[in-house]
């Protein structure tokens, strides 16, 4: 039996129009042989993009595959760059080729804080499910969770000279993790409201926190370093400031404890210029500038002065007091009493500067100091916008320069409307200020012309001129070969909602809040300006007045009929000619948003606010079917040219293709992350472009793959069980008890196809064993050596049993987790035998270690394997000894080869030379900034 009927599946194409998303922060990166502060990166939906701002340039695209992208953090190498989710996965990518090799996936919600230690070798996570997980990059395997924080993880920062964590969050709370015990030893609990950002100054001892209108300070005093033996504690609960003593409250917190690893005191804080909450905080690479902003259009940046500016600056305001009670020692009854000075911490902070950006929020930034002394300051605006400043630091009143602005890439609001050249070249994108004509294949912007706020459009018929239906209910006609605006019409004293072009080609419809259909014909007229030219204009010819407001026009393709959607929930069909009614289609319980009437003229479909899509017949009226299609307001619709296939876009993130004959759900198209307002499908029908409220713009195209229902609804039935399972609870460890720290992975389908992997590996070494000791017993009896049994299959392509087991680094130890213990047994022979033929004995190592852990009780309680456990003992020592000899040996080698190499060549190896380079480069600048200075 053939297919009665074939569906060809749509794919995404691309992502375009999007400069950044506001949602997660931007950062500057190093590309191979690039400048610092030319490259930054920042999330475009579930991409990362990396611009080149001095040429407003996309030089890499790191993708992401479905989830947006909520933090990114590079690594301190400037060689890969940490990307977090929002479903809790982490991937690492690496910037010189733009893939993905490493990822983890351990948060059930969104990540949002990433930090590097010092070495790049380890990566903390904080994310919304209030857990933060340490990350071990090399052995790409989760180290541990850290449970305490009951609101959403806002920071997270790694402390360079000790082995300590501190964590802020949402629930108002700052931690100290001890990371080496994994646990928390002291909790500050000194702020109002939630702590939304911290960093440290002066060489980690200074913590500053931001939570609303003001930065508090607290010094750092490590135990280590030198407490004096005489100096009483604190007692608990005490304050440290006469006006703190309610903000200084760490209960539940052993003192003891606390001082025996650091103490923490508030010694001031300073008052925000801006009076709303803190968004970030952040300093350069050496702590000697700080930027402060929060959810208004304010960066604050602040010079942090060293020990040596403070005395000066003291000693300056210590003369100056002295000379005002000189001057006033010859009358005593008006000196005023012995002056106090009262010095803190917070006075080594200085206001500087202030960037603001024209009324437009603020989302992210980010700073890099220069060589030449110079601040790189990159802001993320709400408005799909970025900008670079430089800012000198050196003088006392330091002014902004703006370097660069990234603005040609997309809308700064939504597009709310979209359209297809006749060619299927050209896109055309409007939305409440500009007018943007893009090119199909290169996704780059043709033409970019400011225009009112846009609610439709089309392209006039020869491709050269398009018009644009505003908010104010005017026509406006945009010639594409100048990018001038040719005329303004007053068409509708409302909005203009709908408009579209009549068959005939010969003129246009439109529909508007004034309760009016107008008909409008194309002429050409003079133009005033040059007299032998000629320009675009419309004459209107007719109206339809109607008792509601009308939402949206469409003029069937046989040119008899027309549809008209209006506030009363109710689709009216007038005949063309005579402006006649015919028929009213009723059945909706909310306005119709859209509609579209198929090519024979036979079939009308309607979408409304109700989430409903119902498909009519333009013979008598009647309602064939009623659907329900989206989970919120259906915003578009319309067929594909010449079928009665339609796409549908909704407010609930999705496009969606349907079968109008047969009345099934073909496909759903899934990308977007926020409302999707509109779409458009070209003339040929091979590509559909969609804009949403997350600024992109996403084209999509058909291939020539064909949908079969049934496995497109088993597809979606097996994508929910994946999401039901990932929202599943954390693996447990048996004989373990909750506590603040625990394992770092999670249970996802990854980690159970791994765990089958491993029990099929598992049960094809017994078979293999069995037949084996069938054989041996076989050879005995016989008295001769019989051929061998035929190797399963599977060891024959793979060649080892170890091979068809391997899974990735992150989900071994979830999947040994999820193991049952039967086939522990067998896999602790099968490890014995690994280590003593030397086979990856790092890994078997690590897993034997894990398996010992979360068994111990039932291993050791089980006779048979006390023989196993023994041999592993001795032959996992001596094969560790003898591999670390080899590599210490080699690696001494290595060094003895560098030396002389070195010593024979003059020449210097790896970060030495590097680093003298760098040195050399200094003096030379320096050296030719005295020969300007002295020509």
């Amino acid at each position: 039996m053939g297919l009665t009927k074939q569906y060809l599946r749509y794919v995404a194409s691309a992502v375009f129009g999007v400069i950044g998303s506001p949602k997660a922060n931007i950062a500057y990166v190093t590309l191979r042989g690039g400048e610092k502060g030319r490259y930054v990166a920042v999330a475009a939906c579930e991409h990362v993009f990396v611009w080149d701002v001095r040429k407003a340039e996309k030089v890499l695209i790191l993708e992401g595959k479905k989830h947006e992208v909520t933090h990114l953090c590079p690594s301190p190498d400037g060689i890969h760059i940490a990307v977090g989710y929002e479903d809790g996965a982490l991937r690492i990518f690496s910037l010189l080729n733009g893939e993905s090799n490493v990822s983890f996936n351990g948060h059930k919600s969104a990540v949002t804080a990433i930090q590097y230690d010092a070495l790049g070798a380890r990566l903390v996570t904080g994310s919304r499910d209030t857990d933060v997980i340490v990350w071990d990059v090399i052995n790409e395997c989760g180290l541990y969770r850290l449970k305490g924080h009951k609101d959403a993880v806002t920071q997270v920062l790694f402390l360079k000279n000790k082995n300590l964590l501190v964590t802020s969050s949402k629930d108002t709370f700052v931690k100290w993790w001890d990371l080496d015990t994994q646990h928390c030893f002291k909790t500050m609990a000194g702020h109002r409201s939630e702590v939304w950002g911290m960093t440290l100054l002066s060489q980690e001892k200074r913590l500053l926190t931001g939570s609303d209108s003001e930065l508090r300070a607290w010094d750092i005093n490590y135990t280590e370093e030198g407490k004096e033996a005489g100096e009483p504690h604190e007692k608990k609960g005490k304050s440290l400031l006469d006006d703190g003593a309610d903000e200084e409250k760490d209960e539940g917190q052993d003192e003891e404890l606390e001082e025996r690893v650091l103490s923490c005191k508030k010694v001031g804080s300073v008052l925000r210029e801006a009076r709303d909450r803190v968004v970030s905080l952040m300093t350069d690479s050496k702590a000697r500038v700080l930027l402060c902003h929060g959810t208004d259009a304010t960066l604050e940046i602040f010079s942090v002065l060293s020990e040596e500016e403070i005395q000066r600056k003291m000693h300056k305001k210590l003369k100056k007091a002295k000379k005002k009670v000189l001057l006033l020692q010859t009358n005593p009854a008006n000196a005023p009493q012995k002056p106090r000075f009262r010095y803190t911490v917070i006075s080594s902070l200085k206001l500087s500067t202030l960037l603001c950006s024209y009324c437009v929020y603020l989302r992210s930034v980010d700073c890099l100091m220069a060589p030449r002394g110079e601040l790189k300051v990159v802001l993320l605006l709400q408005n799909n916008k970025v900008e670079t400043y430089t800012l000198l630091t050196s003088i006392n009143n330091p002014t902004a320069d703006k370097t660069a602005c990234l603005t040609l890439g997309g809308h700064r609001t939504d597009a709310r409307t979209l359209a297809f050249s006749s060619d299927n070249i050209a896109i055309l994108s409007a939305s409440g200020d500009t007018v943007k004509v893009w090119n199909r294949s290169t996704l780059q912007v043709i033409r970019t012309m400011a225009c009112e706020y846009a609610l439709c459009s089309l392209f006039v018929p020869g491709d050269r001129q398009v018009i644009v239906g505003t908010k104010s209910g005017k026509l406006q006609i945009f010639d594409l070969a100048s990018g001038s605006l040719l005329e303004t019409t007053d068409a509708h004293t409302g909005a203009l909602w709908s408009m579209c072009l009549s068959p005939d080609q010969r003129g246009i419809v439109t529909g508007g809040a004034d309760k009016t259909v107008k008909f409008w014909d194309f002429e050409l007229v003079k133009d005033q300006e040059s007299a032998q030219n000629k320009r675009l204009t419309v004459q209107h010819t007719r109206t339809l007045q109607l008792d509601e407001d009308v939402l949206y026009v469409r003029i069937s393709p046989d040119q008899r009929l027309l549809a008209v959607s209006l506030l009363d929930c109710t689709v009216k069909i007038f005949f063309t000619d005579t402006l006649k009614f015919f028929l009213s289609l009723y059945g909706h319980k909310l306005p119709v948003l859209c509609l579209d009437i198929s090519h024979d003229s036979s079939l009308i479909a309607t979408g409304s606010a109700d989430r409903n899509v119902k498909v009519w017949g333009l013979d008598f009226g009647d309602c064939h079917r009623s659907m329900f299609a989206h989970d919120d307001s259906v915003m578009f619709l319309q067929f594909v040219p010449k079928t009665h296939l339609f796409f549908t876009a909704g407010k609930d993130r999705k496009i969606k293709q349907w079968d109008a004959d047969k009345f099934e759900r073909i496909q759903t198209l899934e990308g977007h992350h926020r409302e999707v307002w509109c779409l458009a499908i070209s003339p040929s029908g091979d590509h559909i472009v969609s804009s949403s409220h997350d600024k992109s713009l996403r084209l999509w195209e058909r291939t020539r793959e064909p949908i079969i229902l049934e496995e497109e609804k088993e597809t979606e039935r097996e994508a929910e069980f994946e999401e039901s399972m990932a929202k599943g609870d954390e693996p447990v460890v048996p004989g373990e008890t909750p506590s603040e720290a625990g394992p770092a992975g999670k249970k996802t389908v990854e980690t159970v196809k791994a765990a089958e992997r491993i029990m099929e590996a598992l049960e094809l070494y017994r078979e293999e064993t069995q037949k084996m000791e069938e054989h041996s017993e076989a050879c005995k009896e016989a008295g001769k050596k019989l051929p061998p049994p035929k190797t399963n299959p599977i060891l024959v392509a793979f060649g080892n049993i170890s091979v068809s087991m391997k899974c990735s680094g992150y989900f071994l130890e979830v999947s040994l987790l999820v193991l049952p213990f039967p086939y522990v047994p067998d896999l602790l022979r099968l490890f014995n035998t690994y280590i003593q033929s030397g086979l990856e004995v790092e890994l078997v190592c690590r897993c034997l270690f894990f398996l010992l852990r979360i068994h111990f009780g039932q291993i050791t309680s089980n006779q048979m394997l006390l023989s196993v456990i023994d041999e592993l003992r001795t032959n996992t020592i001596s094969k560790v000894t003898e591999i670390r000899g080899i590599f210490g040996f080699n690696s001494a080698g290595l060094q003895f080869l560098q030396r002389e190499i070195e010593h024979k060549e003059d020449v210097m190896f790896f970060a030495d030379a590097t680093d003298r380079f760098e040195q050399k480069k200094r003096k030379r600048k320096k050296r030719e900034r005295a020969i300007l200075t002295l020509t």
